[in-house]
């Protein structure tokens, strides 16, 4: 599985560094709030495992399934697979995503959600890749911004692979070409 990686891009201590950096910002945002944090499966459970046991704020914990992928490539059509089970309405939402890629996922859930009577939707995301994007999307809470590579790893997958990486990694094009 290692030797499939090209490079490693985010260490597994940076990655834990940056997820407790990032809670140390959510808990100033949220203090007081009624929250539900809302993890996007597959790829956010580890990131959200790691951010979670820094938040110091009560909160609720569901999980949405979704995707838009195929293989390597995102296909724009956006399925809801398994919906989260909380009542969303006049509660604040943030949603703890892997990646940001393209933004067509995330454009169709906050969208959701705010239909639904969400008060706040907000995205944390471990990756933002801007260079793929292909609507306009914001998240508040940002880890690192990655380039236009394919990369694994942290939850990150290809094919359902890899995603116990503890780094993220480039993985190489023959394997996905």
């Amino acid at each position: 599985m290692h030797s499939d990686i090209k490079e490693i891009l985010i260490s597994q201590a940076e990655l834990e560094k940056k997820a407790k950096n990032l809670a140390s910002q959510i808990n100033v945002h949220y203090k007081n709030k009624e929250v539900i944090l809302l993890g996007l499966l597959k790829g956010s459970i580890i990131f959200m495992g790691d951010l979670i046991k820094y938040l110091d704020f009560p909160l609720e914990i569901d999980f949405m399934d979704v995707s838009s992928y195929y293989g390597a490539e995102s296909i724009g059509d956006v399925k809801i697979l398994k919906d989260m089970a909380a009542e969303v309405k006049n509660k604040h939402i943030l949603i703890v995503e892997d990646i940001i890629d393209t933004g067509q996922t995330l454009f169709k859930i906050v969208n959701l959600l705010k239909e639904r009577g969400a008060e706040t939707v907000e995205i944390v995301t471990m990756l933002d890749k801007p260079e793929a994007r292909k609507v306009k999307i914001y998240s508040k809470y940002v880890g690192f911004e990655v380039p236009k590579l394919f990369v694994v790893g942290y939850g990150l997958d290809y094919n359902e692979k890899y995603r116990n990486l503890p780094y993220i990694g480039v993985l190489k094009e023959s394997i996905y070409n």
